[in-house]
């Protein structure tokens, strides 16, 4: 079948994860702390902050029609209250470059690192984080707003509940099903290494709240709070731009018997997001793999499963289950990330492959899809696990920043070009 037209053929990538010397964000200071519990820090990544011309001239040339990126809220607003005027100029840039490719620029405002000033005030459990935070998409779509046509304002808002709700019941110590990269070593997390950089923020350990790990209530309460102070932002500044958010969202399925315990997990990981997107143009769907649900929790993995370098189980047939259970919200829905880690090539070419299938089973079903963006365009920063996990369709020799192209790239890229698999 052919996909819609204007369908959205694109790769993502984050700031953090991509650009490089990100020194005023709160990532920044945890990955470089005496102790720190990361594998590396992300120093100057893929250089993507300079080189973004030569990425987006070779996404062009592969075939792809939009890009998906984020703005760096502390390169936008490195101080509190004062604003980067020339990190404005840059992503602006940015973006003409975009249009001047013809790539559909798709911006996500907020994707996990905040500027360090904010983890001082109290981070993603003070409630005065929603009204910077709209401050900050507002001074964005104010200056770039014509060029944006897409934003997400928050990238995974409920990424935190996520990682604890699919520790599987067995081994509460066990996050490897967590789909950001982060394995048993967060374990460790709130060692030295935290301490340290909590200090360097001007807290506590116990008050030091980034995005990414505060898993509590009230930290939802003001996630939730901060996406529809940022959409009523984007709104009065850019109203021709579509927005919304992008959940992260595990196929749960259920075992026998293990029905109430899915619909309830799915209750805590999804649905409590989904209360805040009435007004809401579309909503972003993440997914990598698939939870097994029996009545008392997530389960293991099968004997034998498939593996990615992340340790959760190969299972691109995950994306359709995903996308099925996300359309109840009533929202015209983008897969703003799907991907797979790994060594071999080959095996990313099949999981595109198998989970671009569901999604045209999901399109013949009347099931409204508009875009589908891999994960990712290069090979980056995966967080606390740092470069060894092989995510992109371009790998990066780091010491020379020189891309490669791998053959899924070109095989994506195909598809893009007509349109159908």
């Amino acid at each position: 079948m052919t996909f819609p037209a204007r369908f959205l053929w694109g790769t993502a990538t984050a700031a953090h994860q991509v650009e490089g010397n990100n020194v005023a964000s709160d990532f920044w200071v945890l990955e470089n702390a005496p102790g720190s519990s990361f594998a590396e820090p992300s120093g100057d990544a893929c250089d993507q902050y300079r080189l973004y011309r030569q990425d987006l001239a070779l996404l062009k040339e592969l075939g792809f029609t939009s890009y998906r990126f984020s703005i760096e809220w502390a390169r936008v607003e490195p101080e509190d209250g004062r604003f980067s005027y020339a990190a404005i100029a840059h992503y602006r840039d940015v973006l003409e470059a975009c249009h001047e490719l013809g790539l559909v620029p798709h911006v996500t405002l907020h994707h996990f690192t905040s500027p360090r000033w904010l983890m001082r005030l109290g981070g993603w459990e003070w409630e005065g984080t929603p009204e910077r935070f709209a401050a900050y998409c507002r001074l964005v779509m104010s200056e770039l707003g014509p060029l944006i046509p897409y934003v997400c304002t928050i990238n995974e808002a409920n990424i935190a509940p996520l990682i604890r709700s699919l520790r599987p019941a067995k081994d509460e110590t066990d996050t490897s099903h967590a789909p950001v990269g982060i394995d048993d070593t967060m374990g460790d997390l709130f060692g030295g290494g935290f301490k340290t950089a909590a200090a360097e923020l001007g807290t506590t350990p116990e008050e030091l709240h980034v995005f990414l790990f505060t898993d509590s209530e009230a930290g939802a309460a003001v996630v939730k709070q901060a996406h529809i102070a940022a959409r009523r932002a984007v709104r009065e500044a850019s109203p021709d731009t579509q927005v919304g958010f992008t959940l992260a969202i595990s196929d749960l399925q259920a075992l026998p018997g293990g029905e109430e315990t899915a619909d309830r997990l799915w209750a805590e990981q999804v649905g409590d997001f989904l209360t805040v997107t009435d007004g809401d143009d579309f909503l972003g769907v993440q997914n990598y793999t698939r939870a097994l649900v029996a009545a008392d929790g997530i389960q293991p993995q099968p004997e034998g499963a498939e593996l990615t370098q992340l340790g959760y189980e190969f299972c691109p047939e995950a994306l359709e289950g995903a996308l099925r259970r996300a359309a109840g919200a009533g929202l015209p829905l983008i897969v703003t990330e799907n991907g797979v880690s790994t060594t071999d090539d080959s095996r990313r070419t099949e999981f595109m492959r198998r989970a671009l299938e569901g999604v045209e089973r999901c399109l013949a079903d009347g099931i409204d899809v508009r875009g589908y963006y891999y994960w990712s365009a290069l090979d980056n920063f995966e967080w606390m696990l740092g470069y060894r996990p092989q995510f992109g369709l371009v790998a990066v020799d780091r010491a020379t920043q020189r891309r490669e192209v791998k053959d899924s790239a070109r095989y994506l890229g195909e598809i893009a070009r007509r349109n159908a698999l």
